[in-house]
């Protein structure tokens, strides 16, 4: 297969209205399976319309059809400023390089040893190919990397080497976070299943529950107070999603998981008893992505063109609600990912299917927009932030690595090439410190998962 070199560029400024609009993308790709069930029941080739100005539908439920060579043409990445008057965007040209694959294939997944290199200003490290199914969930933790896919199988990987796997007994993994020893997967028939880390060994996880808890959810059922109206003639307990579980975050510090779902809803749960403790009815389409922030924030993305945020409080004793503070976006263009910075600027990221990403600035009343990052030809479909980068994967089949400047500017470090499909989900983790490694140039190694069947992983540094 190909895989493009990594290609600096920089970032130049041009004045933008919050609200941007992009020509019309037309069809994209079609969708070639349709196994599970969406908002109307009838499956997921609903969903399956093109990221055009009119497409108000989740990205997680597109199935794609791509071509089996990658795209070798032009690329340009520069950050747009509704502040500033200038306008120079950067083109830079990609250039791939040749690497033969491995015909054999006795794993359903094989790495790469041709690819495992590690250029000088950062690159591709190696490759895990996947016989199975797309790869649509990601999460990274100390030297684990947990992938799920399609074929409901969670497989989990350490130093590019098949560590373990485990497989759930139905639905999708569309989402996947770790907590402690702890992992939540969030799947396709609407269920969150729990799982314990048990060390090192042949069987290196066993599940120990789902949410809502079988206790909690018969419970709930008793008193038909407790139901509500999902569809027309159709009435559930409210701890349930009844739609997939698209999008899961943790609150490691007050001990939180919340859980984004196709049914327009947010729930929060408590770890230490798996208590579902409030749903909150958040946008009028489907809530692709969740994000836990700081201050007491959570912030929602969703289909219908929205980014809201919420803020915790505690109501008496023990009793949470989450109360609406502000609607930072509102356009045609679906909202499909989320990421906050974790620095102590703060930061907040979407990508949208119209292939822009906006971002906001912690300020001392609330957000402030900060303008626009315009790198992809195609749909934004993930993001994910390490340190002063933030990456964006696209259905173009790029990854896009931006640094956060001074002053709020952004400029494109570099732009990673290789995959063959849509860039389907992204994790980061820091890399090992070298001796010479200074503080103001610190390495990450970032996974990107494709619906190519592919997972790769990439050494990027902030210099």
């Amino acid at each position: 297969m190909t895989i493009g070199e990594t290609n600096r560029a920089a970032a130049t400024t041009s004045p933008e209205e919050n609200n941007l609009r992009r020509r019309k993308l037309g069809a994209l790709f079609s969708d070639q399976s349709s196994t599970t069930q969406d908002h109307n029941g009838s499956g997921d080739d609903d969903y399956a319309t093109s990221y055009s100005h009119s497409s108000r539908r989740s990205s997680d439920a597109f199935a794609f059809r791509f071509a089996a060579s990658p795209a070798t043409d032009s690329t340009t990445a520069y950050y747009s400023n509704p502040n500033s008057a200038n306008s120079s965007p950067y083109t830079n040209m990609l250039s791939p390089w040749n690497q033969r694959l491995s015909p054999y294939t006795k794993s359903p997944w094989i790495h790469d040893p041709a690819t495992s290199s590690s250029p000088k200003h950062g690159g591709l490290i190696g490759s895990l190919f996947r016989e199975e199914g797309h790869v649509y969930s990601l999460a990274a933790a100390g030297d684990l990397l947990y992938t799920g896919s399609d074929s409901k199988n969670l497989r989990v990987w350490k130093n590019l080497k098949e560590f373990s796997g485990f497989k759930s007994s139905s639905g999708l993994v569309k989402a996947i976070v770790v907590c402690g020893d702890t992992v939540f997967t969030g799947h396709q028939d609407g269920k969150i299943r729990v799982w314990r880390f048990l060390g090192d060994g042949r069987n290196t996880h066993k599940r120990v529950g789902s949410l809502p808890t079988t206790r909690d959810l018969l419970v709930k059922s008793i008193n038909p107070r407790n139901y509500v109206e999902v569809r027309r003639n159709r009435n559930v307990p409210w701890v349930k999603h009844y739609d997939a579980v698209s999008c899961l975050s943790v609150d490691a510090d007050q001990g939180l998981l919340y859980s984004g779902s196709w049914d327009k809803s947010f729930k929060v749960w408590r770890i230490s008893d798996s208590k579902c403790l409030e749903s909150v009815q958040a946008h009028d389409d489907a809530v692709n992505s969740v994000v836990v922030a700081f201050y007491g924030l959570v912030f929602t993305g969703s289909a219908d063109g929205t980014v809201k945020a919420w803020r915790r409080e505690l109501v008496g004793r023990s009793t949470i609600r989450h109360v609406l503070v502000e609607t930072l976006l509102r356009q045609d263009h679906a909202v499909t990912s989320l990421a906050v910075s974790g620095s102590s600027a703060g930061a907040l990221y979407a990508g949208s299917s119209d292939g822009l990403v906006s971002f906001w600035e912690r300020e001392k009343h609330f957000m402030l927009h900060g303008g626009v990052l315009r790198g992809h030809k195609q749909a934004v479909l993930c993001l994910a932030v390490g340190g002063s980068l933030v990456m964006s994967g696209s259905a173009d089949r790029s990854i896009c690595v931006w640094r956060r400047d001074g002053g709020g500017g952004h400029s494109c470090l570099a732009v990673l090439t290789g995959h063959t499909g849509p860039v389907k989900c992204l994790a980061v983790a820091a890399a090992e410190e070298e001796e010479e490694e200074s503080e103001d140039n610190k390495k990450w190694i970032v996974y990107s998962g494709s619906l190519d069947k592919s997972v790769k992983v990439w050494r990027v540094s902030e210099e």
